[in-house]
């Protein structure tokens, strides 16, 4: 909260949501330090919120942009209770995004964050959203060291849910219903997703490396270029987590696959699904369940899909260039 609240950026509204959490611990902690300390907080404004059920991580996130909305933000801010934010972060990212109307999402340059010996590192966390033909998603960048290769300002795929900054008028403009994130996901792939929309819907998504912040990221920040890497490096996930990233890349990929790009990348993307169908049948097939899931799901989400190729302004020409071989990154 120190780093929000240390920023040099004034017009700041922190909206804390405890989305009933076991121990309220956090929840407790903010109360108790921050909101009755105005100069603790260096007098910006903070909203607590406590739900009275887990809502999920995209519910949450709407209801947090939403009461952004209401009190009049241009701007919002989706952030992770483990992201350390360098003073000038929101000063820097904010004037960059008002310099250009088409950017509906932007990050900064986000490196791992050593908590363990609680200092910063130079392994990137993220640099943005790369998707690779199969439609398999990563945090480009994440796991390697930097030495310069990173200090170029680019388009990309998608932003990190870790902590994106958010248009207002973009998100209004790719809404479904009452839904910025979709909260049929519960969590994990929604971040994907919406920068997905965005690039359907005619957006554009930054990344801007003069903007600096660390994230201590639970799962741990590890290099998931190949499918070597993806392999050794699933058993450090749990299986609360596969069986919601399993479900909602499916999801996503009927949400928003274009015709024209399915067939462009065609081998590539069923490849990909041979083998990961072979995979859980030998190795985790408990997420079998995740694709009944998947299942039940699929007529809202066949509903979404008509209303997104319904407002879309992309062609798939214009979205073939957001899908590649390789990052530039990868070695």
């Amino acid at each position: 909260m120190d780093g929000i609240f240390g920023q040099t950026y004034e017009n700041i509204e922190v909206i804390f949501i405890d989305n009933n959490s076991p121990d309220k611990e956090g929840l407790e902690f903010v109360k108790n330090i921050y909101l009755n300390n105005a100069e603790l907080r260096n007098n910006k404004s903070l909203v607590v919120i406590d739900n009275s059920e887990n809502l999920g991580y995209a519910k949450a996130a709407n209801q947090g942009i939403k009461i952004a909305m209401e009190n009049g933000a241009d701007f919002m801010v989706i952030t992770n209770p483990d992201i350390i934010y360098t003073p000038e972060y929101f000063e820097k990212i904010v004037e960059r995004i008002e310099k250009d109307p088409k950017i509906a999402s932007i990050t900064g340059k986000v490196y791992k964050y050593d908590f363990a010996n609680q200092k910063p590192t130079n392994i990137i966390d993220t640099v943005g959203l790369f998707a690779y033909k199969s439609r398999r998603v990563i945090d480009d960048g994440q796991g390697v060291e930097d030495v310069g290769q990173f200090d170029e300002e680019q388009e990309v795929f998608g932003i990190s849910g870790a902590c994106p900054l958010y248009r207002r008028t973009a998100l209004e403009d790719v809404k479904i219903g009452e839904e910025y994130l979709d909260e049929n996901f519960f969590m994990y792939k929604e971040d994907v997703d919406l920068s997905w929309r965005f690039l359907l819907f005619g957006w554009k998504n930054l990344y801007y490396p003069k903007a600096i912040a660390y994230h201590g990221r639970g799962t741990g920040v590890i290099r998931r270029f190949t499918n070597k890497e993806v392999i050794e490096n699933r058993k450090k996930l749990s299986k609360f987590q596969k069986k919601y990233s399993f479900r909602n890349q499916l999801l996503m990929e009927v949400k928003n696959e274009l015709p024209g790009n399915f067939f462009r990348d065609f081998f590539q993307i069923v490849g990909k699904k041979i083998l990961m169908f072979g995979y859980i049948t030998l190795f985790e097939p408990y997420l079998w369940g995740s694709f009944l899931g998947f299942l039940r799901l699929l007529p809202s989400t066949l509903k979404k899909r008509a209303e997104i190729m319904k407002r879309k302004k992309s062609s798939s020409k214009q979205m073939s260039k957001y899908f590649g071989n390789k990052s530039k990154y990868e070695k």
